[in-house]
């Protein structure tokens, strides 16, 4: 995997002079590769990772397990690209396993999360059955810890005074 690529995924905020530094490169190659990537569509977004639960907003999230029928000449392309442009589904993802399609939703209640699945979801034409389950708490997303604060392990020259 390209170096570039783990390091941006990693920490997207570092500068093209940082990744020029760890890489030994020159600020002007990187900016070039990120450019390339960007225009490919290798990278996709930049995001910052948030911890709802430290914010006043009120979110809830659920993932939902769809068995789905696929569409003739669409497989399940078709009936992807139709739940994916809810703006409830936040990701769908096709699956191997006991359902076919995996998709994340967010809500602001349980209660709207829950008729957003009743009344939208399940009564697409494609869509056989639903199992929805509700995030409790995060406790790892996107590689970022939720769960307390990551102690810094480097320690400190006053711990020892």
């Amino acid at each position: 995997m390209d170096k570039l690529l783990k390091l941006l995924d990693t920490n997207a905020r570092m500068s093209n002079a940082e990744l020029a530094v760890v890489l030994g490169s020159t600020e002007e190659a990187v900016a070039a590769r990120i450019a390339e990537l960007e225009r490919s569509g290798v990278i996709r977004s930049y995001k910052a990772v948030i911890d709802w639960d430290r914010t006043d907003r009120a979110y809830v999230t659920a993932l939902i397990e769809l068995r789905v029928t696929p569409k003739r000449d669409l497989g399940f392309d078709g009936i992807a690209e139709q739940i994916m442009r809810f703006d409830e589904v936040e990701s769908v993802y096709l699956m191997s396993g006991g359902y076919d399609l995996a998709v994340t939703v967010s809500g602001r209640t349980f209660k709207e999360v829950a008729m957003f699945v009743a009344k939208r979801l399940s009564t697409l034409d494609s869509v056989v059955s639903t199992a929805t389950h509700f995030v409790l708490r995060r406790y790892k997303d996107d590689g970022v810890f939720f769960l307390g604060e990551k102690k810094d392990e480097r320690g400190s020259m006053f711990d020892e005074l």
